[in-house]
Formats: C-alpha cells, structure tokens, sequence
C-alpha cells in the first residue's frame, strides 16, 4: 500500500502548512455524516488531518475506521493519533506496525488522559507512562515514521510551572519528535512566549499552533478546564453577554480565531492546526480564512 507524505517532508516543500483534526463519532452510523464533511474539507486541501483516540482511549475501533475512510475513500493525507492508555508495549507495538502496513507514516504521540472514572493518569501493567517513552519506542521499531507531540503554551494542567512542562517537552523532542502541535489558545501572545522559552531550550523543530474557535460557551468552559488553556478577558466579556444564543457566540468566537490566525501567520508559523470538533462548517470558514491571509 503506497505509503502517505511524511510531515517533515511537506514543511520542507511549502509553507504553512494547514491541518484539520477530527475525532471518532460516538456511533458507527455517524461516521458516514463524519465521511461527507471530509470530502467538503478535503476540497479546500488540507496538507493533512489528524484523528484523535477520543478520552481515555474509549474509540481506538472507530478512530481506525475515521483513519482508514479518511485516506483510503476521502484521499486525504492522514495522522493517527496514539496514546500510551489501556495498551501494552506488545498491543502498541502491534498498533504501530499496523500502522506502518497501511501505508501511514505520521503519527501524534500522546500520553493521553486518564480513562473515565480516573482522576489521574495511571500507567497499564506491562506499557508507557510518558510520552516521550513511546515515542522512542516507536522511532526504535520504525525510524521513518514521523512523530508529532504535544506542546501546552499555558502548561499542561499537571505540571508545576511551565518551566518543568518545557524540561518534559525537550525530553520528548530528544527522544525523535519531528514537530510540536500545540494544544488550543486564545492569546497570540501566549504561544509566542512559548516558542521563544522553547527555542531558549534548544527546542528547534516546527511548532505548529493549534487554534479552536468557540462554538457554545458551556462546551469551551469544559474543555478549558481540561485542558488549562483560559479566554482572554476581552473574549470573555464578549461571550458572556451572549453566552446563550448560539448564533452570536459562534459568530464571535470565528471572528475571534480568523484575528489570531491572520496574527500567526503575519508571524511566520510554519502552519495552523485547526480543532474545528467535527463541524465542516466551522472548518471550511477557517480554512478559507487561512487561504485568504496565507502568503
């Protein structure tokens, strides 16, 4: 099976790059919704697309199957994602052969969250605790594959500062990482800070941002929660007002990512990551926005 365009190798031919992350719907018919809105994206070329694990691991089947209806029926260049929770070395050994059978050769390396029901990140018996641990693991099996991770511009919620979260980043990139995608944001002004502290570590791969633009109030409080990210004030006193009409928030938050989007590139990213939660709509706005600011 023809193998897929490592990332490395795309940055290398033109910048910036543009990608779109999608993640498995909860039920098997919804993956054909999933399939059309693909083809839609797919027609603005996106230089790739990534599909998420879901929480804890729970939709390893149905991101295989996004993963396999992403590259082989919709044509689009495709990054699995892998965590190291509820496998084994063997089982993730496994996952990644097979992987590298069909033809992938990107993969976004994650520690993952805790399952459901956990409150902290425990390690399965007999596999990874870190990241950084899989990544090696799978540079030593196959030293072609390209590996992206994770970077948190306001810190991973778990870490102390973001001084010890930059000493865990540099283990990861030591360990073969081939670029950083960052987790969501509202303040351009955060993420160059980030990469300034990053590069003052010898961090030198690509760190693409990753932008999500606010689609309802309620969900982007839980996700920053999760995720330590916070809304700028001025965003915040935009959205409060209107927290409940949907149509205005959403309005606001597209306006609010095509303004950190044209910032980022004017700034010379080498691409934008778009967390655009399965909603086409929401990713075709942004992505025509990308083309328009792109040089």
């Amino acid at each position: 099976m023809p193998s897929q365009a490592p990332i490395t190798q795309l940055i290398s031919e033109a910048e910036p790059l543009l990608s779109v992350e999608f993640f498995p719907p909860k039920t098997e018919e919804a993956v054909a919704d999933l399939q059309q809105a693909a083809l839609e994206i797919n027609a603005l070329e996106p230089d790739f697309v990534s599909v998420t694990y879901g929480a804890g691991g729970t939709t390893r089947s149905r991101s295989a199957k996004v993963s396999q209806v992403m590259k082989d029926e919709v044509g689009l260049n495709v990054m699995p994602h892998l965590t190291c929770v509820g496998a084994t070395r063997e089982e993730l050994g496994e996952i990644v052969d097979e992987f590298y059978s069909d033809g992938y050769r990107n993969i976004m390396t994650l520690r993952g969250d805790p399952p459901k029901g956990q409150e902290s990140f425990v390690a399965t018996e007999g596999g990874f605790s870190y990241a950084s641990d899989l990544v090696s693991f799978i540079k030593d099996r196959h030293p072609d594959f390209c590996l992206g991770v994770a970077g948190y511009p306001e810190k991973h919620p778990e870490a102390a500062d973001l001084e010890k979260d930059l000493d865990n980043l540099k283990i990861k990139v030591d360990a073969g990482a081939s670029f950083i995608t960052t987790q969501l944001f509202f303040d351009n002004a955060a993420f160059y800070t980030f990469v300034e502290k990053a590069r003052g570590r010898g961090i030198d791969i690509p760190i693409f941002p990753g932008l999500m633009p606010v689609v309802s109030f309620k969900q982007i409080q839980r996700i920053l929660q999760m995720c330590g990210s916070q809304l700028p004030k001025a965003l915040e006193d935009k959205l409060v007002p209107v927290q409940d009409d949907i149509q205005a928030v959403q309005q606001i938050g597209a306006d609010w990512a095509k303004e950190q989007l044209a910032d980022l590139l004017s700034n010379k990213v080498p691409g934008i990551h778009l967390y655009a939660l399965n909603k086409a709509d929401v990713a075709l706005d942004l992505m025509k926005a990308f083309r328009t600011a792109a040089p």
